[in-house]
Formats: C-alpha cells, structure tokens, sequence
C-alpha cells in the first residue's frame, strides 16, 4: 500500500515492502536495480555528503528526446541504509533543484517502511510530473514506489 500526504508543496509518500532496509537502500541507489522499476534509467550516487547524483535515460527515452541526464542533484546527508537527503532537478524544465529525502524503517516480520518526502518549493511542473498528475509523464512517485515494491518482493516489476 502507498499513501501520500500533501502539505503545500511537499509531498510525503509511504509504502510498506517485505525486504530488508538494506535491500531497498541497494534498489534506491544501485543503477543495476535502478533499471529494473521506475523509469528505469540509471542512477549514480557519489555517497557521501557533496557527492553527485545522475539518473541517466533509457536508450528510448533519449531516442523519444529526453536528455541524456534526466535528474540531477547533490547528496546532502547519507546514513546507509536508513537515510538519504538529496537534491533532485529534472534537467528538462526550467526549475530550481527540490528537496528529496528517502528514509527507511525496519517494521518487523521482515517488512520495512520507505517514506519519501519531496520538497517542491519554487518547482510547480516538477510538483505535477513526480505527483503523478500528468499523464504523458507516467505516474510519478506513487507508481515508481509502487513499481519498487513489487520488484522487491516478487523479483519482477509492475510491467514486466
């Protein structure tokens, strides 16, 4: 189950996975499960606080005329496997970098929590397109995250 909270312009989404916090840190920043969910492009993370972050376009999304870098940002805070506080700009709009924070909680009974919090301040198309609001942009975190807990606990993504 994915909630999603709306408080101005954050946006705080929270799923429930039957995997460990480090198993959903390894698919959050790792590009070899980062292709796997989502939009599947490839995220490089630079660990430590400064660091960069990339996530790269799928050879079709670059053919349909995406760039090549679809998000960029900086690691603010990192505390594997618990805690990542990043920039995050969509390199396609004209908006300033937003606030996303991943933070994972082990539940128990081998289920862990993954809340997002996307601060959007000063980004309203950014806020339409990760909110799911726009269809010709998939559907945002809710679907990604959804997409997430599905490869994690059956192997497989949402579309496979």
């Amino acid at each position: 189950m994915t909630t999603t909270t709306t408080t101005g312009t954050t946006r705080v989404y929270r799923v429930y996975i039957k995997a460990t916090p480090q198993a959903i840190w390894d698919a959050i920043t790792k590009p070899e499960w980062t292709q796997r969910y989502g939009y599947q492009g490839l995220a490089e993370y630079d660990l430590r606080p400064g660091g960069g972050y990339l996530a790269r376009a799928t050879p079709e999304q670059h053919q349909d005329g995406m760039p090549e870098i679809l998000v960029e940002g900086e690691v603010i805070e990192v505390e594997p496997p618990v805690r990542l506080v990043q920039t995050w700009r969509a390199t396609w709009l004209d908006e300033p970098a937003t606030r996303l924070t991943y933070e994972i909680q082990e539940r128990g009974d081998g289920i862990s929590s993954l809340t997002v919090t996307h601060e959007l301040a000063g980004a309203p198309q950014t806020l339409t397109q990760v909110d799911g609001q726009l269809e010709s942009a998939g559907g945002g975190w809710p679907e990604v995250l959804s997409d997430l807990k599905t490869l994690l606990e059956t192997g497989r993504p949402l579309h496979a």
